[in-house]
């Protein structure tokens, strides 16, 4: 019997939490099997670009808060930059070539919605994954860099880490979506190079946009890493303007929800169309 006529009659949009839920322990299994390829990427990677950038390079870049965005040295200016930067990094290396293998080599979707489950339940469980993913590293990088004593807020600290969390659905989802159009992995160096780098490069986490032409600067505000950056710095700085972290919260949203949407669609199209 063909995928399409077992899924007839359930919508592959509808979404039940406890289904999707149930997905935990398939996610809990293939975590355990694999973490240990994570850890240098992870974990390890970001400390050494702190070291490097923000305490030997920072040790020869004055500390002028009014340039800094309200940093008082160059360590508390990178470090909420790198802190967006690895979420983001984290949540396009799990929706990328993991989410091709699930529909085109390992075929794990096509199994998954002969069962009970929706696309919607499928998509929901990955991301839910994914945010896990951006939520350990997200922990262990703040853990980490508060004796460096370049947080200013606690209150602003907890905040910066849910924000990491809802910024790993606004990557996540939009990133996923246009995954599920690709018919082969081609096209990711596009997204990585054209994409991620840039972001990674002139979003605000190494030097202030403020420093680019124009044109740049507002390129750079456009970028979801910006909004990101700027919001998580705010935060941990203690230098929050509520009408600016309120439009980066909206942006976020949108983001995560039009992504939502494009991803279900998306990944229906392939299993099911």
């Amino acid at each position: 019997m063909a995928l399409a006529d077992r899924t007839a009659g359930r919508e592959s949009s509808s979404l039940d939490v406890r289904r999707a839920w149930r997905q935990a322990d398939y996610w809990a299994t293939l975590y355990l099997r694999t973490w240990k390829s994570s850890v240098v990427s992870s974990f390890i990677t970001p400390l050494l670009y702190i070291v490097a950038m923000g305490v030997l390079l920072g040790g020869f870049i004055k500390g002028d808060p009014s340039k800094l965005e309200g940093a008082t040295s160059y360590l508390a200016f990178v470090t909420p930059g790198l802190l967006a930067a690895q979420g983001m990094n984290t949540v396009v290396g799990e929706v990328t070539y993991p989410v091709m293998g699930m529909i085109k080599w390992q075929r794990i979707y096509f199994g998954m919605i002969a069962t009970p489950l929706t696309v919607s339940e499928v998509v929901l469980a990955h991301l839910g994954f994914v945010v896990f993913r951006v939520a350990t590293v997200s922990a262990v990088f703040l853990a980490v860099m508060a004796p460096f004593g370049v947080f200013e807020s606690f209150t602003g600290v907890i905040l910066a880490f849910l924000v990491q969390l809802l910024a790993a659905v606004a990557f996540a989802a939009p990133v996923y979506a246009l995954t599920t159009r690709l018919k082969d992995e081609s096209g990711f160096s596009l997204i990585f190079r054209l994409g991620l780098i840039p972001m990674f490069l002139f979003s605000g986490g190494f030097f202030p946009v403020s420093n680019l032409d124009t044109w740049m600067e507002w390129l750079a505000k456009a970028t979801p890493l910006w909004h990101v950056v700027d919001l998580t710095r705010m935060l941990v700085l203690g230098t929050v303007d509520g009408s600016t972290a309120l439009i980066h919260v909206v942006y976020l949203v949108a983001l995560a929800a039009v992504g939502w949407v494009l991803a279900v669609r998306g990944l229906e199209r392939r299993l099911i169309s």
